[in-house]
């Protein structure tokens, strides 16, 4: 059975405009990674609100784990382009936000958010404040706080953008092992084919709306830096290039 099921989606910002989707069919088992590629404006950040049930679709229907998406999940989780990390609080007090929005911090709580600094390297900067924090360093705060309500579905869109390439590779290493560790099922935006090739299950390309291309990624996994120089993984990438060229690939 699929754990996020999204069947004949489609969607308008305004009515009697033209659709931003057009009847999107995806499917995603549970403790898989998908990546959607796509250019500028295809759709696919939509699509993740969609997802997440922060927008309503016009047609068709999403269901997480068989029940119908009507509104955002305490299931899951949310890391976007940005950190959106409040300056004026400590790593330590952005990452208990979440929690302290719903009810009482407790020490469990506490526990838990230095145990997650701790598997990103942060754990000794749990007083300084977003400023004093690199962008790389601010990323990786917002995704172990995306794990502190222990989600089951994690949706990510774009959030190693703006980072260097180093970092950026660090950062996937990171994703990879901690949605292992806790067997997250994962949607995650990017631009880059490199990224989507190397994190996911499956990789799809969106284009005007819709669902253009997808095909399964079978690296082994963990993943390693040498799988990014294999023939394998080359032959993905170009695949998935063709089809935002929209080429027959």
């Amino acid at each position: 059975m699929s754990f996020l099921t999204i069947e004949d989606v489609t969607y308008s910002y305004q009515q009697g405009k033209d659709p931003v989707l057009r009847r999107i069919n995806w499917e995603i088992k549970e403790g898989e990674f998908h990546c959607l590629l796509g250019k500028s404006g295809c759709g696919k950040t939509t699509l993740l609100k969609l997802a997440a049930g922060l927008l309503s679709s016009d047609q068709g229907r999403i269901r997480l784990q068989g029940k119908e998406v009507v509104k955002p999940s305490p299931q899951c989780g949310f890391v976007f382009q940005t950190p959106n990390l409040l300056e004026w609080k400590t790593v330590m007090e952005n990452m208990l936000l979440p929690i302290k929005l719903k009810r009482k911090v407790t020490k469990e709580d506490k526990n838990q958010a230095l145990e997650l600094l701790e598997l990103v390297g942060l754990e000794s900067y749990r007083e300084r404040y977003p400023l004093q924090l690199s962008g790389g360093q601010q990323s990786r705060v917002a995704l172990a706080r995306a794990l502190i309500q222990k989600p089951s579905l994690l949706f990510l869109d774009e959030p190693f953008a703006s980072l260097d390439a180093i970092t950026r590779e660090e950062l996937q290493d990171d994703l990879l092992r901690m949605c292992h560790m806790h067997n997250i099922t994962v949607l995650f935006i990017t631009h880059d084919i490199a990224e989507a090739v190397y994190l996911s299950d499956v990789a799809a390309v969106m284009a005007q709306g819709e669902i253009v291309y997808q095909t399964p990624v079978k690296l082994e996994r963990p993943r390693t830096m040498s799988m990014r120089y294999e023939p394998y993984f080359n032959e993905i990438c170009l695949s998935l290039r063709q089809a935002m060229n929209g080429e027959q690939s």
